[in-house]
């Protein structure tokens, strides 16, 4: 079936308004200069304003049943996390002694399965720190490990509606074609087939092609060079202040205090509330640029050795630098002055996670000081060790922080901030009954939804509220657990879908892929479908994508007279697939800094990827969902 000769393509206002609104959000998201939530918001907003969305209509994608189902499934996700069961299962399943393709197969096949019924970005958080373990038992660089792990696990959530927000909105599309929503498993036999053939290509080849990139760690972050000691003045500007009074000056000079000698007693990450005394020495964080300007404001000195020289690197060796840092052996079981043991002060790196509150935002803005006594000593982004200009410097996705403080503030800090730890953890001793709940009532939701007996979203919002009332998840938890930014971009971007249907521009685009690409042929219109979507996903976020492309599809298959099923489940592969570059998928993103991975990295394996995903889905899809 084809059609003959070229279609006179007619475009009228509304679809030119509403088209080049959909190319500034395009090109705002490729840009990646504000947040996608917000660049959907203003999307929305504009067509509203337009006149091209009903007032009554602007904010009722946040009541969608798609929106509703994904904030449901974070929130399952978050509590089959914390009772501890899927931890105990990573560690149990684990090879304790295995080859290194072995060991890789089995923690990505763990991400992988896992991903189908949890939120992928969730699976990927629990086993990184794991991944990264198993990577310097196997003598390789955490890369090798991390970017098997973060495709494999994108992998696995296109075999379920609710494995990735994609296939639910693809799902809730197919009810404007007239034949009901996409069930559970419908996904499956396409998503198994694509899944199964790239995990077996990840573990036996890909691994192989990922680049040797070394890990951001504390190793690896230079701070010792822009480490100062420098001595209080008796009776000079600062004397009787406190650390917090003066945090002010030092975060103006882009300087921080890191550590305290008072008599020969260290105390690293000091109480901000320390009165300072003439004779203490200060172990100073700054630029060498800047120190002159931090000895003139406060009235210090650069600190002197025992015979009075000035020591190497302005006032501390580096070696001493290094263990006064770290709170090696020369600390231990010493007293500060008052008494009390030191507390055991540590490094440790944390990834920041998509729904951080620390995203956008610097540390002078969330006090980390003042607030947790803790330090942030340097950051890595794509790569890149950053130590100067931190406290001004805005934190994002997928960034590896180095932080200094005790254990507990640091696991403390993770906790509110929605950071992972890249270091071992302790196992959760899993909660019996709690466990035995969530797994019956995960699965009874799956079942009610798979037999058709109740929507998704209703299903999956009694199982959060069993979650909830059982606490599983505790009440306060409930909302940190969802990804808001992703909440909004689908709220704010399923009305603006929906106008590109009412407004006639997805059949714009649809008549104008088959007439300058597909020529009239259904199975190359499939083939454009699904590559246009790829690449769309590898640039942009992959529910986005799926949103703006879902209407096109639909609009192709009325035009070509065929199963519109076909080019939903195309768009659903697509959105899902996006392994080209770190941008398209948040476990891209995370995988970022603890693999050091640059920009240009992930073609080496993404792209053989793709292609392989657009060989083997082409053909299932038109033999399970025929034209």
């Amino acid at each position: 079936m084809f059609l003959q000769g070229s279609v006179l393509l007619v475009i009228n206002d509304d679809q030119i308004i509403l088209l080049s609104i959909l190319a500034a959000t395009l090109v705002l998201f490729v840009w990646n200069r504000w947040r996608y939530d917000l660049v959907a918001m203003g999307a929305l907003l504009t067509t509203a304003v337009a006149g091209l969305v009903p007032l009554d209509e602007v904010f009722a994608g946040f009541g969608h049943p798609a929106v509703i189902t994904v904030a449901c499934v974070l929130v399952l996700s978050r509590g089959l996390l914390l009772t501890g069961a899927v931890d105990a299962l990573a560690h149990r399943v684990l090879p304790t002694k295995a080859g290194t393709t072995v060991t890789i197969a089995v923690i990505t096949g763990l991400g992988t399965l896992l991903s189908a019924f949890m939120n992928n970005v969730g699976a990927l958080a629990l086993l990184m720190p794991i991944a990264i373990q198993v990577a310097a038992k196997q003598q390789l660089t955490p890369g090798k490990v991390l970017m098997p792990l973060a495709f494999g696990s994108i992998l696995g959530g296109m075999t379920t509606m609710i494995g990735t927000p994609p296939n639910l909105i693809v799902a809730d599309f197919r009810i404007a074609t007239g034949s009901g929503s996409f069930a559970m498993f419908d996904y499956a036999p396409v998503g198994l087939g694509v899944a199964g053939l790239g995990f077996f290509f990840v573990v036996l080849i890909g691994w192989r092609l990922v680049p040797r990139r070394e890990q951001a760690n504390a190793d690896n972050f230079d701070t010792g060079t822009y480490l100062t000691e420098v001595r209080v003045v008796e009776n000079g500007k600062v004397c009787g202040k406190t650390l917090k009074e003066i945090d002010g000056l030092m975060e103006e000079a882009d300087a921080q205090i890191v550590g305290m000698v008072r008599d020969q007693f260290r105390v690293l990450a000091p109480n901000p509330d320390r009165i300072i005394q003439g004779g203490d020495v200060l172990v100073v964080e700054a630029e060498p640029e800047s120190l002159a300007e931090i000895l003139s404001s406060l009235g210090l000195e650069l600190g002197e050795d025992r015979n009075g020289r000035v020591g190497e690197k302005n006032g501390l060796e580096k070696e001493q630098t290094r263990k006064k840092l770290h709170g090696e052996k020369e600390l231990e079981g010493e007293k500060d002055e008052s008494g009390d043991d030191l507390k055991e002060v540590v490094l440790q790196e944390f990834v920041v996670m998509p729904n951080s509150i620390l995203i956008g935002h610097t540390a002078i803005d969330i006090r980390l000081r003042a607030r947790y006594g803790i330090n942030l000593l340097a950051v890595s982004r794509q790569g890149r060790h950053m130590i100067k200009r931190l406290r001004s410097t805005q934190i994002q996705t997928g960034e590896v922080l180095l932080m200094q403080g005790t254990p507990a503030v640091l696991a403390e800090f993770a906790a509110d901030f929605s950071c992972v730890p890249l270091a071992k953890r302790s196992i959760h001793i899993p909660n019996k009954r709690k466990t035995l709940i969530a797994i019956l009532f995960m699965a009874a939701a799956i079942g009610v939804t798979a037999f058709g007996v109740l929507p998704a979203a209703i299903s999956f919002a009694v199982a959060s509220l069993v979650f909830i009332l059982t606490r599983i998840v505790p009440p306060r938890l409930v909302y940190e657990s969802i990804d808001w930014p992703v909440i909004i971009l689908l709220g704010a971007l399923i009305p603006v879908a929906g106008a590109m249907a009412s407004t006639g521009a997805a059949d714009f685009i649809a008549r104008l892929l088959l007439d300058k690409l597909a020529k009239g042929y259904p199975i190359v219109a499939l083939v454009v479908i699904l590559v246009v979507t790829m690449t769309l996903s590898d640039f942009m976020n992959n529910a986005a994508t799926a949103a703006v492309m879902c209407p096109v599809a639909i609009s192709t298959a009325g035009q070509l007279s065929v199963n519109a099923d076909s080019f939903l489940m195309a768009v659903a592969v697509g959105a899902s697939c996006a392994f080209l570059t770190p941008l398209g998928h948040q476990n891209n993103t995370l995988i970022m800094g603890p693999g050091g991975f640059r920009f240009g990295d992930y073609w080496r394996l993404g792209l053989p990827l793709e292609i392989l995903v657009v060989g083997t889905s082409v053909p299932l899809i038109l033999w399970f969902w025929p034209l």
